[in-house]
């Protein structure tokens, strides 16, 4: 199975959970999790765009840009949803399987 797509969804979702939750009672209680969460995004929005250039030169041009709608539109499912109290753990899972999908990708 191709790790591009489900890597650029996971990617992409857990930055956007991070920058959505920006009031007090959506971050982490410490503040050591909420700086490694920081971090882990901010990996993970890096990747996700690092992902989309390498895309570019690697894969054919309509994967890239499915990938990229697949990611808006995982985007929008969760504005829809709208904030959450799991959203911590979840950004947080999802950051971390997706840098693990990106560079199993990278490297495979």
């Amino acid at each position: 199975m191709d790790t591009f797509l489900p890597a650029l969804l996971l990617l992409s979702g857990a930055s956007f959970i991070h920058s959505r939750s920006n009031v007090p009672e959506l971050r982490p209680g410490s503040e050591g999790a909420d700086l490694a969460w920081k971090w882990l995004s901010q990996l993970a929005f890096f990747l996700w765009v690092g992902l989309l250039i390498w895309g570019c030169f690697m894969r054919p041009w309509t994967t890239v840009a499915v990938g990229l709608g697949l990611s808006l539109l995982f985007n929008v499912f969760l504005a829809i949803r709208g904030p959450r109290p799991v959203w911590p753990g979840l950004s947080m899972a999802m950051g971390a399987a997706g840098i693990g999908l990106g560079v199993f990708t990278l490297l495979g």
